[in-house]
């Protein structure tokens, strides 16, 4: 037998456990008694639960039997008690208390905990696959990666407990009514909903601070099978007449159950929500207060995170950046707390049934695309209820969901004008990769700044030539100060070798943007690649893809994932705002280890990219001037970016245009007070020229994850309080490259 117990909780006089067990075979069983300190049997509630994460781990097959449990029962203070499991012949005995359970939410003993969590068999089948797959050296960085964790700041429950808002902030929510009160309609598609949950979603909308508003309610359940539903409805209208509900008689499937409850609805303003999770108590209010403080925008969303089964434990959340297009065609990253001015969503259309299982995904594309305005919420508004393991559960039962998406996603494409040749599965099912067609077979210049480092230069020019599927290409070498004889006997070679290789000189001292801006003056190609002379290639469609996003019309600049010699992460986007001005996304993880909801995975929009391998299109970089040649050394491709920004285009990453990135074998590291003079002087450049969104935060982040990591973690408490300005402190990296 084995078993584990992964949420105890004290709460109104009840003690809550939630947990697994399982024997020799699925067809074992387990039964559970709980005992008071005489050892008399104490009463208690059984609700028997899905785990299929477990039965994959462990019996390698997910079988149709409920290896979970939700136990409560009542419980005296200063009391003990045991719970007693039996499977396949074998009793453990696992004693609760009040004492017992404060030990275990001690910061120490989370720890510990979270270590003993990693020491089983679901942890060593999983480090085995991957040690398989990419190697002892991944495999240890995973694992340290994994450890670091265990000191993280909070928790996220308690990090939740220490931001949500106090009881005296919910009092003043309901006194202090809003000067705009938008009427919202809450529409629900109930099928066969346990009557716990529903409750449960009830509740949590009754115990709202906002009040004006609606409940609709679908019920799709079969005949016979949707009394709960009725019965609960019932309930709650005749308390109250804001709850309402419908029977369907049937199920129609999930998008025309949704319909039927739009339907319904009288509000200014459709809210979506799912039968069985539960919103916070000021979620309606905080949409009504950005209603009133955003009328020019139709659309809203929220954060959100995840609630366990029985009700108690929230994990995993989910904090997103501002409307970010290129994003949602990765994966369907707004999802809830959803909600729509009703005139969008007449103009859209409702719900299609021939995307059911993605059937929010394609609304929500047809929304966007017609919205006046969409604004993001940075506050966690809605707690989707799951197993803490149910993303462990078998895939493949989800493909159904993800080909419907990808459908979704294509008929987006097809409807912006945008011409995609195929949306295949992603990292993982539910993230998505577009293959964007491209047209006319345009020339690309790729420009290399070079000094010295031939052998650096050869290796990048002839990785391209040699792996590059795309062919229309020319490279301008801008030399730049060489003291080497070999260096220029190579330019000689390699021009009368290649002869779509051309060197042009600068002769005026090291600036990065001014050597740059010179060589895209030689440049003949309608796209400019800016290349560092240290990189080399790995993918090698990685024009194909990078051309895919720079040549849309609203497209500006495209940045490429690099990787550092050992396989982790060098660039995977930037964040403006990190370490002060603005720093890389995930910076030392292992390409094969998961990031922050797949982002370093995910095609999307950024504030800016690495001109280390950057593309953007001749056109714009005339129109806007070219590269800042008052920032010679630092931010003048942050810099860049910001300008193609402020000019009403997009900066993309493509996450599968692949390079190795030698960082730091061209120039030499800021180690002398004249080279730290410099960097500091144009960190004051950049803080003069871009004031704004060093105040108020990066978009494509989010105000509650941290400035000072770049692993998305949750932002620390007493070092960076949330809504106040970006910390202006710099460091210098002497590692493998400069912050």
């Amino acid at each position: 037998m084995k078993y584990k117990i992964d949420v105890v909780r004290i709460r109104e006089n009840s003690i809550t456990l939630n947990g697994w067990v399982i024997g020799k075979t699925p067809e074992s069983k387990a039964s559970f008694r709980v005992l008071d300190e005489k050892k008399k049997p104490v009463k208690f509630r059984h609700v028997s639960t899905r785990r299929d994460d477990v039965s994959q781990i462990y019996y390698k097959k997910t079988y149709d039997r409920d290896f979970g449990f939700d136990i409560q029962f009542s419980y005296e203070r200063g009391c003990s008690y045991w719970l007693l499991i039996r499977c396949d012949g074998k009793i453990v005995r696992v004693k609760f208390n009040e004492e017992l359970i404060a030990k275990r939410a001690s910061v120490a003993h989370r720890r510990l905990e979270k270590i003993r969590d990693l020491m089983n068999m679901e942890t060593v089948s999983v480090a085995l696959d991957f040690w398989k797959k990419h190697g002892l050296k991944a495999l240890f960085l995973k694992s340290k990666h994994k450890l670091q964790g265990l000191d993280n700041d909070y928790d996220y429950k308690e990090w939740y407990d220490l931001t949500k808002p106090t009881d005296e902030e919910l009092k003043r929510q309901k006194q202090e009514p809003l000067s705009v009160r938008p009427f919202l309609s809450v529409v629900i598609p109930a099928w066969k909903t346990p009557e716990k949950y529903l409750r449960e979603m009830m509740d949590s909308i009754l115990n709202q601070t906002y009040d004006n508003w609606e409940v609709c309610v679908a019920n799709g359940s079969p005949k016979g099978e949707g009394a709960v539903v009725e019965k609960v409805m019932k309930w709650y209208g005749s308390r109250d007449l804001r709850f309402r509900y419908k029977n369907l008689g049937d199920n129609l499937g999930i998008a025309d159950n949704t319909n039927e409850a739009i339907a319904m609805a009288k509000g200014d303003y459709i809210v979506l929500a799912d039968h069985d999770d539960t919103l916070p108590e000021h979620a309606l209010y905080e949409m009504a207060k950005a209603m009133g403080e955003h009328p020019e925008c139709d659309l809203f969303y929220s954060d959100e995170d995840k609630l366990d089964m029985d009700g108690g434990a929230l994990f995993d959340p989910h904090f997103k950046p501002d409307f970010n297009p290129d994003l949602l065609t990765s994966v369907n990253y707004i999802c809830h707390l959803l909600c729509v001015k009703r005139e969008l969503l007449e103009q859209a259309g409702g719900f299609r049934q021939e995307f059911d299982g993605a059937q929010d995904y394609d609304f929500i594309f047809r929304c966007t695309e017609a919205a006046k305005g969409i604004w993001h919420i940075p506050k966690v508004l809605y707690h989707w209820r799951c197993h803490q393991g149910s993303t462990a559960s078998n895939p493949e039962s989800k493909l159904y969901a993800f080909e419907a998406g990808a459908r979704a996603i294509m008929a987006h494409y097809e409807r912006c004008g945008i011409k995609a040749e195929k949306v295949e599965k992603g990292v993982d099912y539910g993230i998505y990769h577009t293959y964007f067609s491209v047209e006319n077979n345009p020339l690309v210049s790729v420009l290399i700044p070079n000094k010295d480092h031939r052998a650096d230069l050869d290796l990048c020019i002839r990785s391209i030539l040699s792996k590059a599927t795309y062919k229309n290409l020319e490279f301008v070498i801008i030399e730049n100060n060489s003291t080497e004889k070999e260096t220029f006997a190579y330019y000689k070679e390699i021009q009368k070798e290649l002869p779509n290789v051309r060197v042009v000189t600068w002769d005026g001292k090291f600036n990065y943007s001014a050597i740059n801006n010179f060589g895209a003056s030689h440049a003949k190609g309608e796209y400019l690649l800016f290349l560092n002379n240290d990189t080399e290639l790995i993918e090698p469609r990685l024009f194909e893809e990078m051309l895919g996003f720079c040549q849309r019309t609203d497209v500006g600049a495209v940045g490429a994932r690099l990787l550092y010699q050992d396989d982790t992460i060098q660039h995977a986007g930037v964040v403006v705002g990190f370490g002060g001005i603005a720093g890389h996304t995930f910076i030392g993880l292992h390409q094969a280890e998961n990031s922050y909801f797949h982002r370093a995975m995910c095609g999307q929009d950024y504030s800016a990219v690495t001109a280390a391998c950057m593309m953007t299109k001749a056109s714009i970089f005339h129109q806007i001037g070219g590269f800042t040649e008052e920032l010679a050394v630092a931010f003048n491709d942050i810099d860049y970016c910001m300008k193609v920004r402020n000019a009403g285009f997009l900066v993309v990453y493509a996450p599968y245009a692949l390079m190795y990135h030698y960082e730091s074998k061209s120039r030499g590291l800021e180690d002398t007070p004249e080279k730290v003079a410099r960097f500091n002087r144009e960190i004051g450049i950049f803080a003069r020229r871009w004031p704004d969104i060093l105040a108020q935060g990066d978009p494509y982040y989010n105000p509650n994850l941290t400035l000072r990591k770049s692993n998305f973690a949750l932002r620390d408490l007493l070092k960076e309080k949330i809504g106040e300005p970006y910390p202006l402190e710099i460091t210098l990296d002497r590692g493998k490259g400069r912050k």
